[in-house]
């Protein structure tokens, strides 16, 4: 009910109220008010908030604009979001520095404050053993040849439909999901160790699929970091596309299955594999610059350098190449990537990116050239779901640009069949 006696400011409105002007869940008003965008006080009596009507129709009011056909908002698309800020060449969780976050947190305590803004230490993921099951039996009928994320995308597939709740999608249930499809998604890789048992941190039970060394302490805690790292990082490619099946009110599985359509791109989650096979090429001919020469005379950018939202050090990178500094087994690819760093920035300055320390790593310990994206299909997974659980609290179908139409002008007659 709205105040019977409206301040200077204006009628004041309840939660639900202003979330019905809004179009959105009464939780994402909350939201609006920590980004700013609403100021709220308590009602009479300390039940709940209340928000100046005004207030909240001139946001309803810039909320349809953005969104409205010919806004231009597809040209250079924007999205509010609470989740990651990347700024000065460092990036923030929830406004924590992120590589502070990965370096003291696991994987789980780290996707937890992605999720929900507060720390479960110790907290661990378990799947069901019916989802498993079902993932395992959908990845296992894949020909041999097909990568890692092939399988990750049929568990998902496999996953949703053996669960009869993945329509609900309040906040307790999609959560639910979430710490559940990720360690089914692990376990649906199938174990590079067969002794490999599905216990203990995340990290651990990767490890069993990308490796069949065994691993000490550090060795997994340069993969738990390198998956914190990995939660997130603003809208990258793949993080929109799961924002855009949410928008339709597709359910979490489903979400993360449009995520891992996008991550095969080169340019995206599969550019640690391509800098895996450029250090093992530098290593096998003990030299980078021949290596180089020929990457370019082919027309091939050199991978693993660079990031278009950084202009010095990717700052996942250097906490990655701290770590790996402290394995001998990694010495000789880091001494590798010495020498492609400056052979390729001889001219202009370049900066190793995550995906080429992700790559140090996979080379140093054998792993296949897939292991990068692997590592980086799982961690996002988490930063996935965050995302996706920030759009099912925003208005239905808003992620739908206008497209720019270029064609023939109409009307046009009606196209002739071609002759026999």
């Amino acid at each position: 009910m709205r105040d019977q006696e409206p301040g200077p400011e204006g009628r004041r409105l309840t939660t639900r109220e202003a979330a019905e002007l809004l179009g959105v869940k009464p939780e994402t008003v909350y939201a609006y008010v920590s980004r700013g965008h609403l100021s709220s006080r308590r009602a009479p009596g300390g039940r709940g908030s209340t928000f100046d009507v005004r207030e909240v129709e001139t946001l309803a009011r810039r909320n349809r604009r953005e969104s409205a056909p010919g806004s231009g908002s597809g040209a250079e698309l924007s999205v509010r979001t609470a989740l990651t800020l990347i700024e000065g060449d460092r990036y923030y969780f929830r406004g924590v520095d992120a590589t502070e976050l990965a370096a003291r947190r696991s994987y789980e305590e780290v996707a937890e404050w992605l999720w929900t803004g507060r720390l479960r230490p110790g907290v661990t993921f378990t799947a069901p053993a019916a989802s498993v099951a079902a993932a395992r039996r959908a990845a296992g009928a894949l020909p041999e040849h097909a990568g890692p994320v092939d399988r990750l995308r049929v568990a998902a597939v496999a996953a949703a439909a053996a669960d009869p709740l993945r329509f609900d999608l309040a906040e307790k249930s999609v959560l639910a999901t979430a710490r559940t499809l990720i360690p089914t998604l692990v376990a649906a890789l199938g174990p590079a160790d067969p002794t490999d048992r599905d216990e203990g941190p995340l990290a651990r039970r990767l490890w069993g699929r990308l490796s069949g060394r065994p691993a000490d302490d550090k060795t997994l805690r340069v993969l738990d970091t390198a998956l914190a790292l990995l939660v997130d990082h603003d809208l990258a490619a793949s993080t929109l596309a799961v924002r855009v099946a949410a928008s339709a009110r597709a359910h979490a599985y489903a979400a993360v299955s449009a995520g891992l359509g996008v991550l095969e791109g080169p340019l995206h989650g599969a550019a640690s594999g391509l800098a895996h096979k450029l250090i093992v090429e530098v290593l096998d001919r003990g030299d980078a610059s021949p290596v180089i020469a020929e990457e370019l005379r082919a027309g091939r950018r050199i991978p693993g350098l660079g990031h278009r939202l950084y202009t010095g050090e990717d700052p996942r990178a250097r906490l990655l190449f701290t770590l790996l500094r402290e394995l001998p087994q990694c010495e000789p690819a880091l001494a590798a990537v010495h020498d492609i760093v400056a052979t390729a920035a001889r001219h202009t300055p370049l900066h190793a990116n995550v995906d080429l320390a992700l790559a140090v790593f996979t080379a140093s310990f054998t792993m296949p050239a897939t292991a990068g994206e692997t590592i980086f299909a799982v961690g996002r997974t988490a930063g996935w779901i965050a995302h996706a659980l920030e759009e099912y609290g925003e208005r239905p179908l808003r992620m739908r640009p206008s497209g720019m139409y270029v064609g023939s002008k109409p009307p046009q007659p009606l196209p002739r069949p071609l002759p026999e």
